[in-house]
């Protein structure tokens, strides 16, 4: 034990709290808003999982195709490898805005949302030619839970992309100010959070539709 920690205070004067409250600091305040919002959007996608869950059962393909008929490997393995390393580049960009490097930022983060526009690229072909084959949500409710849960996501990584380009815009106006600098906090939480998602995404839908 220090000799901090065992020596004697007297109650009547020891400062047990703060008689005035200082208030929290308003990038602080935010971020933790913004961790609510993502607590919510995370039991969104527990539903659509546990809907996945149900409707994966033979008896609600209704005659339509299995997932390890329709599924192409590919391009699962390349919206996984887009969107890690996008994740992995705008990791990066949180470094430069620790060092105060504004063009680091800029341009690591611009490199970032390339590669998640690469990802929607490949997602928006992926789901093209199934619908071309026909296996579209009408088929089944197994296809209509499918392509909501793939479809949100890529919805979520649309937001995405389009708010790293506002940023992008806003550090170039206004620097390191402090809203600029809570965004981008908020802005590497929900990229993190979407990777996250990919994973049960691919795990649930494409890996085990695969092997099913």
């Amino acid at each position: 034990m220090s000799a901090s920690a065992a020596q004697k205070v007297d109650p009547a004067h020891a400062t047990l709290w703060a008689r005035h409250y200082p208030g929290h600091d308003m990038i602080g305040t935010r971020t933790f808003g913004f961790w609510l919002y993502m607590l919510t959007d995370a039991m969104v996608y527990a539903a659509l999982f546990a809907t996945l869950g149900v409707l994966s059962h033979v008896v609600n393909l209704a005659g339509g195709p299995s997932p390890s008929a329709f599924i192409n490997p590919v391009y699962a393995y390349g919206e996984t490898i887009t969107l890690f390393l996008s994740v992995l580049i705008y990791g990066y960009s949180m470094v430069a805005l620790k060092n105060g490097n504004r063009g680091g930022v800029i341009g690591s983060m611009f490199v970032a949302m390339l590669l998640g526009v690469i990802y929607l690229v490949i997602a928006g072909i992926d789901i093209g030619n199934m619908f071309a084959h026909g296996i579209t949500p009408q088929v089944s409710g197994f296809l209509s839970i499918f392509f909501t849960v793939i479809i949100y996501h890529a919805l979520h990584i649309l937001v995405g992309v389009v708010w790293m380009l506002v940023m992008m815009v806003q550090l170039a106006r206004e620097g390191f100010s402090a809203n600029v600098v809570y965004r981008l906090i908020n802005l590497r939480l929900f990229w993190h959070f979407q990777a996250v998602i990919w994973v049960f995404v691919f795990t649930f839908v494409y890996l085990q539709g695969m092997v099913a």
